[in-house]
């Protein structure tokens, strides 16, 4: 029987999501297993999920999803190559999925595998080098460097999912146990990424600014029983999360550190740290910093995940690196049987109890440890700070249904 695997944020999920599940299932069987590997209490773009990590897993169970494993802070927060290389060594690692399953905006699968091969090629890296030499920003330059070099499927890297699914392919083949994993990409639906438009398939970047407004229309794009979840944590106090309610904190933070500080959260060691510095001191907020420190060759998004990493005293994870343990976020009846399956296949330890992190090995350890701190400062950010519970981590056993 297939089990597919889906990486993926559902921040929050909604009927895009639903609509992948039973689109996933039509073509692969109705019986399918889904194992969803979800970013944790951080996401890609360098910001706090709108819900925290546990609230996610019980929406996405209680809308078809089976088991949630957690992706780590250091591969959630990331560029979009160890984002992809992170989830699948997470889903390669289970020894129980068979597909990898995810959204593109061209629905090639074709295309996006020539963009992926043309990347690891011999040619590609000197290309790249000259033309970032001529000041182009480096989307730009690698996607001049793919058409000229394949011709097809180039523009796979000008839109967002399409861009992640090369990534998916790349991993595939670069990480130990995943090329046994079939990739199937469906062609998404609805609005595009992080378009502002709301509809019965209206983004997560919608829905969050809807929430985030206390407009009550975002429920019209999300599933019933997501929905609820949702409301049960904005009446708990807990929801929405925005990083916008820690902005003191972050602030504080920022401006206590030195220059020198930086370096290790700049990512691409082009001496960006300079630059973000120099915006600290000028800024009255966060968003007048990120603005001070734009350029077209220094992404918003690069800028988010370098102040975030900063705040956190995240060291950005290095490309080859894979999590060193899978941990269970929730499953229902059906991932309970993946678990038991899992306990004689996964080639990783699969952590149920946050207790039993703590018995791993040294770097297992220290990235539950760090997992821990993140958690106590997302909580800061909880609209009600009676809610912010310190050690909360260690303390949450995974949603099971």
């Amino acid at each position: 029987m297939a089990v597919a695997g889906i990486i993926a944020e559902y921040n929050p999920f909604h009927r895009g999501h639903a609509w992948q599940l039973s689109a996933l299932r039509g073509q692969l069987g109705p019986d399918t297993d889904v194992v969803a590997v979800m970013s944790g209490n951080y996401v890609q773009r360098g910001d706090l999920a709108v819900l925290d990590k546990h609230a996610r897993a019980e929406a996405a169970l209680r809308c078809g999803v089976n088991l949630v494993l957690e992706l780590p802070t250091p591969w959630a927060c990331a560029t979009a190559e160890r984002f992809a290389r992170g989830g699948v060594a997470v889903l390669a690692a289970t020894g129980v999925a068979t597909h990898l399953v995810f959204g593109s905006e061209c629905g090639d699968l074709d295309a996006l595998w020539s963009a992926a091969l043309c990347l690891d090629g011999e040619a590609y890296p000197l290309l790249l080098r000259q033309l970032l030499a001529t000041g182009m920003t480096f989307a730009a330059a690698r996607q001049e460097a793919v058409g000229r070099l394949a011709g097809s499927g180039a523009q796979c890297l000008e839109r967002p999912n399409d861009n992640l699914a090369v990534e998916y392919l790349r991993a595939l083949a670069r990480v130990e146990g995943a090329s046994e994993l079939e990739p199937v990409t469906f062609q998404r639906v609805g609005a595009a990424h992080d378009s502002p438009e709301a509809g019965a398939y209206a983004s997560a970047s919608s829905i969050r600014g809807r929430l985030l407004a206390g407009d009550g229309s975002w429920r019209d794009s999300m599933p019933a029983e997501a929905a609820g979840v949702v409301d049960r944590e904005i009446a708990a106090g807990r929801a929405p999360v925005s990083l916008s309610l820690c902005e003191r904190a972050v602030l504080s933070r920022l401006r206590s550190m030195a220059e020198e500080d930086f370096a290790p959260y700049d990512g691409g060691g082009e001496g960006l740290y300079h630059r973000f510095y120099n915006a600290v001191a000028r800024g009255r907020g966060l968003e007048e910093i990120l603005e001070a420190a734009k350029t077209r060759r220094y992404t918003l998004a690069r800028l988010r995940r370098m102040l975030l990493h900063s705040y956190l005293g995240l060291r950005p994870a290095r490309a080859e690196e894979a999590p060193p343990y899978l941990r269970v976020l929730g499953a229902d009846q059906r991932g309970r049987k993946l678990l038991r399956r899992m306990a004689k296949t996964a080639s990783l330890p699969v952590v149920t109890r946050p207790a039993s992190a703590r018995l791993l090995g040294d770097r297992a350890r220290a990235l539950f440890d760090l997992e821990v701190r993140c958690t106590d400062l997302y909580t800061l950010a909880y609209p009600q700070l009676s809610q912010s519970i310190p050690g909360s981590e260690c303390l949450r056993g995974p949603v099971m249904l």
